[in-house]
C-alpha cells in the first residue's frame, strides 16, 4: 500500500479520491468537491489517499492541523473512508498511522474525529485504533 498526500489541483483529487470519499459523503458532486477543496485549503484542509498495489485508490482522509484552547494543536480528520471492497484489509489502519505521523511531526497534541453515532462498525475500529470517546459533538442545522 502507498499512501500519497496530494496538492492542491492534483487532478486525482478528483480522478481517485472522490469516489471513495463519496462512500462516506454521498452528498458530494464534483462541483461542491471543487469548491470545498478551494475554500477549505486555505483553512488547512489536506487529503491523503492510500492505493493498492494494482494502483487503485481504496481510502481517503481529509484532514487538517487546527489550533484550539482545549487541546493546543490537533490534527483533526474531516473524513476518514476505506473503500468497501477494501474494508479490514489495514487502509484504515495505515491511513490513521500515516496521520498521527503528521500530527506528531506537527507536534500536535492530539489526532481527533468526530463519527455520526449510527456508524457502530466504524466505532469499533477506532476504539480498536485505540482512539477514546472523549466529548460529545452538539450540533445545531441552520437551513
Amino acid at each position: 500500500m502507498k499512501i500519497i498526500d496530494f496538492e492542491p489541483g492534483d487532478p486525482r483529487l478528483t480522478e481517485d479520491l472522490l469516489p471513495v470519499l463519496l462512500e462516506l459523503r454521498t452528498h458530494l458532486t464534483e462541483d461542491l468537491f471543487r469548491s470545498i477543496l478551494a475554500e477549505g485549503h486555505s483553512q488547512g484542509l489536506r487529503f491523503s489517499g492510500a492505493y493498492d498495489t494494482e494502483g487503485l485508490c481504496v481510502g481517503a482522509a481529509g484532514w487538517r492541523i487546527v489550533a484550539n484552547t482545549f487541546q493546543g494543536r490537533k490534527l483533526y480528520v474531516d473524513d476518514l473512508v476505506t473503500r468497501a471492497t477494501a474494508r479490514s484489509t489495514g487502509v484504515g489502519h495505515a491511513l490513521l498511522a500515516h496521520l498521527e505521523e503528521h500530527a506528531r511531526a506537527a507536534a500536535c497534541t492530539a489526532l481527533t474525529l468526530d463519527s455520526g453515532t449510527q456508524r457502530t462498525d466504524a466505532h469499533r475500529f477506532y476504539f480498536r485504533e485505540r482512539l477514546a470517546v472523549t466529548a460529545f459533538n452538539f450540533e445545531k442545522r441552520l437551513t
